[in-house]
Formats: C-alpha cells, structure tokens, sequence
C-alpha cells in the first residue's frame, strides 16, 4: 500500500488482526465503518476513505430500491418514522438485524452484506449533526421476536432504551389497548432536509416507493399526526418498553 505498511503493521496500528485486514483486501469479509474509520485515521485520509465507502461500497451492499432514500437519509435533519412489524433499522442490532432476513432465500455471504449496509446506515447517529429522530411503533414489535431468541429481543429492547437517552431521539409505542388505528396501513418514514423539502418512504411485500410530491408528502404527514396521536407520550412509551424487557429475559 502507499504508506508503506504490510498487512500486519496496519491491523496492529488500527488493533485488527492481519488475517483481517487480509480479508477485507480480498473481498471475503465486508467492510464494517469501525475497520474503516480506523485505516482512515491511521492513513491521515482525512475521512475521504470513508466518504469513498459510503458512495460506492455501502449503497452497493443496499438494495437497488433503497439507494435513493439511502442518501434521503444521509441528508436529513429530521427523520419521523413509524413501524408497526420491526424495529426501526437505525436502532436495531445485529442479531436483531439478521434475524428479520430469516426465511429469505439468501446465502450466507448476501446476508453479512445486507446486515452489514443496514448497521453502518447508523453512522448517522453519531456524526457531528445527527438528525432528530421520533420513531412510533406498534406494540407488537417489543412483544414478537423470533422464535427461541429471547436473548436477542432482551438486547434489543435494552438498545432501545438505550438510545432514547440521547437528546435527538424519542421513542413511542402504540399500545395495544387502542385497538384498530391509521397505523394498519403500513410503514413509513419522512425525512426533513436542509432544503426545506421533504420526502417520504414506503414500502410492502413487493416494492417500496419514495414520495417527494406535496400530495404524497402531504398525506404521510397527516398519516403520521394522527397516529402519533395514538402513542403513549415518551416517559410511559419507555416504561412499557422496560416492561417488556423483562418477559424477555
């Protein structure tokens, strides 16, 4: 490599092994942010190696669909994002992560490359400006896990908590004593950008489909208000969360 550095010197200075560093060169282990940011420091890059990875490795570990709203995302100031079968992807772990591709025709490798892209599409949480985030989900997503997983959704929910400690992101949940609500029609995100727009992102069974129009817009903001109308204010949405938590461990 330029600087000069042999497989071993490099993983010794950023603390991986040189197996390690051999395999991401080879292309038989994907590249995770933390390995990156720590070449990119030790390299004197000056976060260009990062950058680079962003544009051209991560959207291409990503589903073709979601690269649009994965630089939506990247931009926004404000994420608003409403789940009623997941947790949300920005706060999910890896065992959490993996165990939603479950079932889907995928080999091994494709799903290191998907849980890959969705946990460094985190980033966004610790970088200088970080957008504020509000997520809304549907009670049903603390209390079903995968089958034999309690440990995971005990992690999980731990995570969760967790994050709702920092001063950008709050938490709801709709409970299930509401019975049925606007949330029944599916999942959703909007994103405001720096530019005063906004965007919004949804999906189903088969395709997912991005809305920028004021009519679109429009709609999924008037969606969203009347389901966050339905949520347990943040304290109580934490309290059940914890709650929850227990059944799991």
């Amino acid at each position: 490599m330029a600087a000069g550095l042999t497989q071993a010197a490099l993983g010794e200075r950023v603390h991986f092994s040189d197996t390690h560093v051999s395999a991401v060169e080879t292309g038989t282990k994907p590249i995770k942010l933390d390995y990156l940011r720590a070449v990119d420091d030790e390299l004197g890059a000056g976060g260009f190696l990062v950058e680079l990875w962003e544009e051209l490795v991560r959207d291409g570990t990503a589903p073709a669909w979601f690269r649009d709203w994965l630089e939506i995302e990247r931009r926004a100031i404000a994420l608003r994002w409403f789940e009623t079968a997941y947790v949300p992807g920005l706060l999910q772990t890896e065992a959490y992560a993996r165990a939603t591709l479950a079932g889907e025709r995928l080999t091994p490798d494709e799903v290191d490359q998907l849980v890959t892209a969705r946990l460094d599409r985190q980033a966004i949480l610790t970088k200088d400006r970080p957008p504020l985030i509000t997520a809304v989900v549907d009670q049903a997503v603390i209390e079903r896990g995968a089958e034999g997983a309690k440990s995971m959704m005990a992690e999980q929910l731990a995570h969760i908590v967790a994050c709702a400690q920092l001063p950008f992101v709050q938490l709801q949940v709709v409970p299930t004593t509401v019975g049925m609500y606007p949330g029944y029609g599916g999942p959703f995100t909007l994103a405001d950008l720096p530019d005063n727009r906004r965007a919004g992102h949804a999906d189903n069974q088969l395709a997912a489909r991005i809305g920028d129009g004021a009519e679109d817009v429009a709609t999924l903001v008037g969606r969203w208000e009347r389901i966050r109308g339905y949520a347990l204010p943040v304290d109580q949405s934490l309290e059940l969360i914890k709650k929850v938590a227990t059944s799991w461990s």
